[in-house]
């Protein structure tokens, strides 16, 4: 365990990584690991500000974790709570304190909160200790909650969180707080790029967005870790992957309403004006002013490729849109990109967004059956998609169901 100094210092260099995540969910996640780490808590939960309610938004529990396979990740749902005194993690927002609870199950009586016990029925597990924070930004407005549980000593016993302990954690929530205002900026703009795609296109709405980006991820992380990449890489990864897969149909904002918005199938011609979207969504992020400006770039350009190489727009300039010399077929037109000359990222998002477009419904075509779509992607593996990330899929498909559960359709 780390000394008070050494606690210190981690906090330190903590703020300083933390404001280098951009996206909302991953520094959400970040945040919260790092936390029970600094106080040695088994487990803890985050809840940010919407309105007047707390919104459940990530939790993470280390013995519930140890009970699943390898690689498996704990599945939970999200949910609103009121900002008002009656439960723990809305008093600590509604009045700005800091509650540091021995034993949850043996509050003192007369206080205005309670303890609710029925997720710790659900999941067979005990609450004792609990340390609830508020988040709150510079100008002191609270945009959230942080709650660690079950501090452990060295045996694994649990114990009260120390009193000690309270000033740093206090310190790092406000760091932390001021990252996530940043980050929810961030995702905001990201969003409202989203919405005049979405005025051009119906289908591109923020859920879908949301879910092949968080589809994406999920299946990164597995494959990744198959890999052996280290999990400093896959952070940052994942968190290049996340921002740049939501904007992978960017570029459709180029394609005339006639096409978009056609009832019905599209005909040849039409096809072949609306494949200008993924060199159009490249183009935008010709400036390279950054690792994201790359990877969106590369998402936009080869989303559509295909792991047999009949996809498009295949070796390409986004620029001018022009084959690359050396890479013409006999007709003039460019060489697909096939296998593994497709980028990582581009595989990634093309089998997350077939995903999600089987699995939804469109102006030509009803949602399929969950069973169905399975069944394609199993049957395309090898031809569509990259057959490990296919294998990958199929591993984290319980986080899967999870996203779409997280971000549906209104």
């Amino acid at each position: 365990m780390l000394n008070e100094k050494q606690k210190l210092n981690k906090v330190m260099k903590l703020g300083i990584e933390l404001s280098e995540v951009k996206d909302i969910d991953l520094l959400l996640e970040r945040i919260l690991r790092e936390a029970r780490k600094l106080t040695n808590a088994d487990a803890g939960s985050i809840y940010i500000k919407e309105g007047d309610k707390l919104k459940f938004s990530y939790t993470q529990n280390e013995t519930l974790q140890k009970r699943l396979l390898p690689g498996k990740k704990l599945i939970y749902s999200t949910f609103s709570i009121p900002i008002n005194n009656q439960s723990i993690s809305g008093y600590v927002a509604n009045t700005g304190e800091t509650l540091n609870l021995p034993d949850v199950y043996k509050l003192q009586s007369g206080l205005p909160f309670s303890f609710n016990k029925s997720y710790d029925d659900l999941a067979g597990y005990r609450t004792r200790s609990m340390m609830t924070f508020p988040l709150k930004t510079n100008r002191g407005d609270t945009i959230g909650v942080l709650q660690l549980i079950n501090a452990k000593d060295g045996r694994g016993r649990v114990y009260p969180f120390a009193k000690k302990d309270e000033p740093l954690i206090m310190h790092f929530a406000n760091m932390t707080a001021v990252a996530i205002e940043r980050a929810q900026m961030t995702r905001a703009m990201i969003l409202r790029t989203i919405k005049v795609t979405e005025l051009r296109d119906p289908m591109e709405t923020g859920a879908h967005v949301n879910r092949v980006a968080a589809f994406a991820v999920a299946i990164y992380e597995v494959w990744a870790g198959k890999r052996g990449i280290p999990h400093d890489v896959i952070d940052k990864n994942c968190d290049i992957l996340r921002m740049a897969a939501m904007l992978h149909d960017v570029g459709k904002v180029a394609v005339s309403d006639a096409i978009l918005k056609k009832p019905g199938r599209l005909d040849d011609t039409e096809r072949e004006a609306m494949k200008i979207h993924t060199v159009m969504g490249a183009r935008l992020f010709a400036d390279r002013y950054s690792e994201f400006d790359e990877a969106a770039a590369v998402v936009a350009l080869t989303h559509h490729e295909k792991w047999d190489g009949t996809g498009y727009p295949g070796n390409v300039n986004p620029v001018d849109g022009k084959v690359l010399p050396g890479y013409e077929n006999s007709d003039g037109s460019a060489r697909s990109k096939k296998g593994e000359e497709i980028p990582v990222f581009g595989r990634l998002v093309m089998l997350a967004d077939v995903y999600d477009a089987l699995s939804s419904r469109r102006v030509y075509k009803e949602r399929w059956e969950e069973a169905r779509v399975l069944d394609e992607l199993k049957a395309s593996s090898g031809t569509h998609f990259d057959p490990e990330m296919v294998e990958a899929f199929f591993s984290c498909l319980e986080t899967i169901h999870s996203i779409n559960d997280r971000y549906p359709d209104h």
